[in-house]
């Protein structure tokens, strides 16, 4: 049984622990594809219908930061955003993303939990051109492939798409364009931090 005698540990640590104020320096290069995105941003979300016809459009927010020693990127997705009644709750979503670099594979590992819609995804990311391109590998159908695309210092486009064998063409799931929301506290954290060796 753990003990609270052992100070190395405090109750409310899990923040400290897991979060970092930037990349590993040995890391920095390979992890800059997705720490470009650390920060906060707007979301305008379009949910699709089956056949494939624009439906729901929501808001919501995205942070994006460095955790696990700097090694690792995570985001959080919250749509509608924590400023609305439903917030999070399905057919909108309140997931997070763990997103690392394996150079085994010479690519990003990439896993999504998203506890309102008992989603687990995993997913390989590679940069394609000037866009990111995530592929699941699971093996299952449908397959998923995500995209982030018009990538700006301030703004870029998510999508999300599947496609089977029946139907080989990628079909949109959801789109999202993303603002960049710029705090004073990141403003000035981006200035005095740059990127060096990770919390860890």
């Amino acid at each position: 049984m753990a003990s609270d005698s052992f100070t190395g540990f405090g109750r409310d640590d899990l923040p400290q622990a897991l979060h970092s104020n930037s990349a590993r320096s040995e890391l920095a290069a390979e992890l800059g594809l997705f720490g470009q995105f650390v920060g906060s941003w707007a979301l305008e979300c379009m949910l699709y219908n089956p056949d494939g016809s624009a439906g729901t459009v929501m808001h919501g927010e995205l942070r994006f930061g460095w955790v696990l020693g700097g090694r690792a990127v995570q985001d959080v997705w919250i749509v509608p955003g924590r400023d609305h009644p439903d917030e999070g709750k399905a057919p909108g979503f309140h997931g997070t993303t763990i997103r690392f670099y394996d150079p085994g594979l010479g690519a990003w590992r990439s896993t999504w939990i998203d506890p309102p819609n008992n989603r687990v995804r995993r997913f390989i990311g590679r940069p394609v051109d000037a866009d990111i391109e995530l592929i699941s590998d699971e093996g299952i159908e449908p397959t998923w492939r995500w995209r982030f695309t018009d990538i700006a210092p301030d703004s870029f486009t998510w999508t999300s798409e599947k496609a089977t064998k029946e139907q080989p063409t990628w079909t949109d799931e959801v789109r999202m364009r993303a603002t960049r929301i710029t705090t004073a506290a990141e403003t000035e954290q981006s200035a005095s931090n740059p990127v060096s060796a990770g919390r860890g």
